[in-house]
């Protein structure tokens, strides 16, 4: 019998991981080590940086620096970066996984299945047909071919191409 180990994961399955306060303020601040080893560029007003328990490779989130809860609260410069890097996360992705598609969404409120309410970011999710399997479904847990941290390292290289475009 083969194992599959993920124990990061258990955290968020027990939901244990629920933090007090907010999971992006820290990594937003470049002052703060909290969260850096997931953050794979960090712009102006806003920065990329990979789902701690994340749906696929590669899956990451743009976040605003600043605490806003919703896109009427942010102002015209980080509305702009925002689009700018999910833009660039999706050239990222493509160069590094190639993958079929990419789901892009933004869950405004905990009805509309937002898991950090209070704290806006677009997610990016690099899809490919059938990357779907019984695991998510029969033991609610996601098996994931690749540590974050060599995720990170495949991604920061092209951020850093892509920031030197401009």
């Amino acid at each position: 019998m083969e194992h599959l180990w993920s124990p990061w994961r258990l955290a968020y399955i027990t939901g244990t991981a629920k933090a007090t306060d907010c999971v992006f303020c820290p990594a937003g601040d470049a002052t703060e080590l909290a969260g850096e080893e997931l953050v794979v560029f960090r712009g102006d007003t806003c920065f990329v940086i990979l789902n701690l328990f994340p749906y696929n490779s590669g899956h990451l989130m743009v976040v605003p620096r600043r605490h806003v809860a919703t896109l009427a609260s942010l102002r015209a410069d980080e509305l702009a970066e925002m689009m700018l890097l999910t833009q660039r996360s999706e050239i990222a992705l493509t160069r590094v996984y190639q993958p079929q598609g990419i789901n892009v969404g933004i869950n405004l409120g905990r009805p509309a299945g937002a898991g950090i309410i209070d704290h806006i970011h677009i997610h990016l999710v690099p899809r490919w047909t059938g990357d779907t399997n019984f695991m998510t479904v029969i033991g609610q847990t996601r098996v994931l071919p690749q540590e974050l941290p060599v995720t990170a390292d495949r991604l920061r290289p092209i951020f850093e191409k892509l920031a030197a475009q401009r």
